[in-house]
């Protein structure tokens, strides 16, 4: 049976090249980073380099990257340290109703702390209201937390345009000398790697993102956060990470995190155009040949990767269920949620309706897709949804 992979948002299998460069700090360069003999120091030196290959693809300094277990640990920290940072008795954030459970969550905990929490909508391309944005900002809001781009539908969030009105409430802040900071944070995990990102440019306080997003190894991602930026650590027992996160560095992780950051950026330009072409492909023979088929998010603002479909009728789950069966991997939406019987939040936000929220399908396309792949997943889809399409017709016959 063929195995064909279609499901690289969830996660990205871990290239042979970054394989390779971690293997040595696995049992020839193993000294804890934080010990100052001889085979500790060659850790440390491993770790500093890797951070600052890493920082230099974002325009970011090298002390302005702290290394966490991943993305989920990355918007935690962000979200909750700046929280805990500020010594004020009323507290507002803003974020959006698409993002990662990873963003909602944190949010949600924050709420029993007394912080007031705002969910912009999206519109029907699941872009982030910018107008609704303006108007939520109060004298009190000290975050604004959007995700670069959403991990089911791929649309890419204006950031810059947001970043923009942060930068313009710092400075009216600072006119009218009100003395509560306000932050731009965003969940950079699918794009990271994927799309150019200057943190300088895009004016950015706190950035989350995710190795195994990016053909690196799981357990490593990292916080970018913007020097003079103050956060509480939530991890204690340690001055690692500069005090902001203690543990004993996974030097491993970190290798291997840079390793693909620098394949990344060799490579970035050229796949993007690769994968674009072959996105825009699946999606048009999948409207072409499957009625009732509907493209969730918009057209062009979304990541090279991304196809979101919903076919009315048919739940997402059967779909994908008969797509394994043969060898093709894809989901029905986010790998955190895969086991919820709820339907998308996120398609939810863009005003589907539930039932196709619920008859969705996301694929998403990597370094290892071919055409055939996608020519053979056309073929058997179709397959799947006349097949199930015939069976739900006679049950309405019985």
């Amino acid at each position: 049976m063929r195995k064909i992979y279609l499901d690289y948002a969830a996660t990205t299998p871990t290239d042979s090249r970054v394989v390779k460069a971690m293997k040595p700090y696995f049992s020839k360069i193993y000294g804890n980073a934080s010990s100052l003999h001889k085979i500790g120091q060659k850790s440390k030196l491993a770790m500093n380099k890797a951070r600052a290959e890493i920082a230099q693809f974002i325009n970011a300094r090298s002390e302005e990257i702290i290394f966490t277990s991943g993305g989920t640990e990355a918007n935690n920290l962000a979200i909750k340290g700046i929280f805990f940072a500020l010594n004020l008795p009323h507290k507002h954030i803003i974020t959006s109703k698409i993002e990662h459970h990873a963003v909602l969550e944190p949010c949600r905990f924050l709420e029993k702390q007394n912080a007031t929490i705002t969910h912009l909508p999206v519109d029907k391309y699941g872009l982030v209201n910018i107008i609704k944005l303006q108007q939520a900002i109060k004298d009190e809001t000290i975050l604004i937390s959007i995700m670069h781009a959403n991990n089911e539908t791929g649309v890419i969030q204006p950031i810059k345009e947001i970043s923009q009105i942060v930068q313009a409430e710092k400075e009216r802040r600072q006119k009218e000398k009100i003395n509560i900071p306000i932050y731009f944070h965003t969940d950079a995990v699918q794009t990271f790697s994927h799309l150019p990102l200057d943190v300088h440019q895009l004016n950015i306080d706190l950035l989350s993102a995710s190795a195994h997003k990016l053909y690196g190894p799981k357990g490593i991602g990292l916080l970018y956060l913007k020097q003079g930026v103050k956060i509480e650590s939530l991890i204690h027992g340690g001055e690692h990470e500069k005090g902001k996160r203690a543990s004993t560095e996974n030097i491993p992780g970190i290798v291997g995190f840079a390793k693909a950051v620098e394949l990344a950026k060799k490579e970035m330009n050229k796949e993007q155009k690769r994968l674009m072409k072959m996105r825009d492909y699946f999606i048009n023979k999948i409207i072409d040949s499957i009625k009732d088929s509907h493209l969730n998010g918009h057209a062009k603002m979304r990541l090279a990767n991304n196809i979101n479909i919903s076919i009315k009728g048919i739940e997402g789950e059967a779909m994908m269920i008969n797509l394994d069966s043969f060898g093709i991997a894809c989901s029905t939406g986010s790998a955190c949620s895969s086991t919820s019987l709820e339907p998308s939040h996120v398609l939810l936000a863009m005003s589907l309706g539930p039932e196709l929220a619920h008859s969705s399908l996301r694929f998403t396309l990597g370094r290892w897709t071919k055409k055939k792949d996608l020519d053979y997943t056309i073929k058997k889809l179709i397959f799947v949804v006349n097949r199930l399409r015939n069976i739900s017709s006679l049950k309405i016959k019985i």
